[in-house]
């Protein structure tokens, strides 16, 4: 990166310009964005420049030189002595101390054996030792750790992970073999979880997605994998939102050779593979994660309230201390350097600029609240930060922010005052689905307020649209099939059983939600694996207020394998939505222009991508001759209908019928035309000719 590295601040007038409301609040965001140029400015005097200073893992953690002789560096700035032991020293504790050196540093270098050979072998347990300032001596994981592993419960050597070192054979390390695809015009996320891709009740590999999971993912139409879980951590049930090692790939699911293979594979199909990264904050673990590595309550965290995270009982990083700063650039740099990550999910953005300061929940949306005294901007800094590094190291990396909040700003380039996010992830849209499944009848639905649902977002800030993602299928929830279907799906998916209202009525809700949530929510679109299938029942993770069980934490395969279950119509219908979209674009077309929004009728007419969206959400009453606005002359013919016998529909919908525009206009178009939309039916329309 280099001087590529150093910043280059354009004047802030584009925001203004793109929202006015922006104006009063000029002076902050210069003062901001000042602050991020001083961090920047600091890095490049005190380090070399970001380029170095986001590459921590090459110099602290532990080190093999050319002669085999080894080198260990650790930031502990609350020790009173660091000690290294394992299985290379017969577990002495203290006879291998560590030098102390300047800013909290610390460094030992162990010679390599008489014959040669390396002090430490590959696979060697071992800990970091600190002794605290009341003379304690604390065993600790490494921050830096790349491989820890919690001992089998056959083994009895209790539930804390131990680090093994990872320093393999040359032949035994993983090659690349696949290049990266480019970077997709429309993003379709497949969010995922390597252990509950299993259908069997265990805990799933990296080798078993690669092989059996990236195949199915590629034919369904999607182009990139969201992977959650994998930067490590103690506690199974937490989804990976409690992570006790950064650096180190989850060794549930395989070791780091396996998860680059993987990624590979995932490339070689030309699937983009993003992190679920959790900067936000981190476990309270002390014996298998970061927190009091020192021996004191600071460290890597704040000290005091500020520090702790009531809602999570986690730790609250310190994103005003130098090596914290390090150790969190570093993090991103090591995945995307060493495992060939194409980009990164955010976890917890809003927490991280809202609940750091304990000032409860939410946005209002008055900006005064963006840009007053509540947000975290030392945590906005770090934000900054990183996106304004990965960017400038790669600009074809791709960062969502899983924000709520709806902070302007937040998915504009840093050139500009921004953040520097690509996208946020559209939570409203989720939120709104299940409320209106679980509060009224489809007949109740308020089809003005769905609109404004999937289209209230920032102009020019780019949304990941979804209707359901992991949480919805959490223990204690629903996912949207469930929430439609629920008991009728035990007994009534067989295409061979009799016929239910509440299964069609499922099945016909299902996908018109995915389609037009798809179509006019946002500018990339995720689904959580399973749901693209109305995947039944819900996700909870082996604990012990369920003995242990992985019955609910898996996927069932079989139910769309099966020809004989209406599962394969959703599957089907799924495929097809994506592969449209990939044919016309509309994710990244612009937003849509809707035209039509009628109550009493439960209709929804939109245009996106050359393409006119027709949603009848009505339970019972069909359509003839419905005129529908477009501004594009022409001859129009369905491409997807919902409808269709492929996708468990009634087959109301005639696939070859050619439907002539109007020129007379309507709904504030210049031309309309006219055609059957069935009750709970959605159907698009592309012009074959002018």
């Amino acid at each position: 990166m280099g001087d590529a590295m150093k910043v280059e601040v354009q004047d802030i007038e584009k925001l203004i310009e793109m929202d006015g409301y922006l104006k009063p609040f000029e002076r902050e965001i210069r003062r901001r964005h000042g602050v991020l140029k001083d961090w920047i400015a600091k890095i490049d005097q005190c380090e070399g420049g970001l380029e170095e200073f986001s590459q921590g893992y090459k110099y602290y953690g532990l080190h093999f030189q050319p002669d085999n002789s080894v080198i260990a560096r650790e930031w502990a700035p609350g020790a009173r002595d660091v000690y290294l032991t394992g299985d290379f020293n017969n577990w002495q504790w203290e006879s291998h101390p560590y030098k102390k050196l300047p800013f909290g540093k610390w460094e030992l270098h162990l010679p390599a054996n008489q014959d040669g050979s390396a002090p430490i072998k590959h696979l060697s347990e071992i800990k970091v030792i600190i002794r605290n300032q009341h003379g304690q001596l604390l065993d600790r994981l490494s921050p830096w750790a790349k491989y820890v592993v919690q001992p089998p419960k056959s083994a009895n050597q209790g539930v804390n992970y131990k680090q093994y070192v990872w320093q393999p054979p040359e032949g035994e390390r993983y090659k690349r073999q696949h290049s990266r695809p480019a970077r997709p015009k429309s993003l379709r996320i497949y969010e995922c979880h390597v252990g509950i891709a299993s259908q069997e009740p265990r805990v799933g590999s990296y080798d078993e997605f690669a092989d059996r999971i990236v195949p199915r993912i590629k034919r369904q139409g999607y182009n990139c994998i969201q992977v959650m879980a994998i930067m490590e951590h103690a506690y199974y049930a937490s989804f990976g939102y409690q992570v006790t090692s950064f650096f180190a790939a989850s060794s549930r699911f395989g070791n780091p050779e396996q998860l680059k293979r993987m990624i590979d594979v995932a490339h070689a199909q030309g699937l983009y593979v993003l992190l679920d990264v959790v900067h936000s904050h981190a476990s309270k673990n002390v014996q298998d994660g970061l927190n009091q590595f020192d021996g004191t309550n600071s460290c890597f965290f704040h000290d005091g309230a500020r520090g702790e995270h009531s809602l999570w009982d986690s730790r609250l990083f310190n994103y005003t201390e130098h090596e914290v700063l390090r150790f969190l650039l570093s993090n991103l740099r090591w995945w995307h350097d060493e495992y060939n990550f194409d980009g990164y999910r955010f976890d917890g953005v809003t927490s991280m600029l809202y609940h750091s300061r304990g000032i409860g929940e939410g946005f209002s949306g008055d900006y005064n609240e963006y840009f007053g005294l509540n947000v975290d901007t030392d945590a906005l800094n770090y934000l900054g930060l990183a996106n304004y590094m990965l960017h400038k190291l790669d600009p074809e990396v791709i960062t969502i922010a899983e924000d709520v909040s709806g902070m302007p700003t937040l998915c504009r380039p840093v050139s500009e005052g921004g953040i520097g996010f690509d996208y946020r992830l559209g939570m409203a849209i989720p939120d709104k689905w299940i409320e209106l499944l679980k509060e009224q009848t489809d007949d109740q639905w308020d089809i003005g307020n769905i609109v404004h649902t999937l289209t209230n977002r920032r102009w020019m800030e780019n949304t990941v649209a979804y209707a359901e993602s992991h949480d919805q299928a959490l223990v204690g929830d629903k996912t949207i099939a469930f929430w439609l279907m629920d008991k009728e799906m035990y007994t009534h998916m067989s295409t061979v059983s009799d016929s239910s209202i509440i299964i069609d009525r499922g099945l016909a809700l299902h996908k018109m939600i995915r389609l037009i949530t798809h179509a006019l929510g946002g500018e990339a679109y995720l689904n959580f694996m399973g749901n693209e299938f109305g995947h039944p029942e819900w996700l909870d993770f082996p604990r012990v207020g369920n003995n242990d069980s992985y019955h609910y934490a898996r996927r069932q395969w079989n139910l769309v394998d099966d020809d004989l279950l209406k599962y394969k119509y959703l599957n089907e219908f799924d495929r097809a939505m994506n592969e449209l979209e990939e044919r016309f674009g509309w994710l990244h077309s612009g937003p849509a222009y809707v035209s039509w929004k009628h109550q009493s009728d439960k209709t929804i007419h939109f245009e996106r991508a050359g393409l006119v969206f027709v949603f009848n959400f009505h339970p019972t009453q069909s359509f003839s001759d419905y005129r529908v606005g477009t501004n594009w002359a022409g001859t129009y013919q369905a491409v997807l209908s919902s409808d269709d016998p492929l996708f468990g529909g009634h087959n109301r919908i005639d696939m070859n019928c050619k439907h002539q525009s109007d020129p007379w206009g309507h709904a504030g178009r210049s031309n309309f035309i006219q055609v059957y939309t069935p009750c709970r039916t959605a159907v698009v329309y592309a012009r074959i000719s002018e």
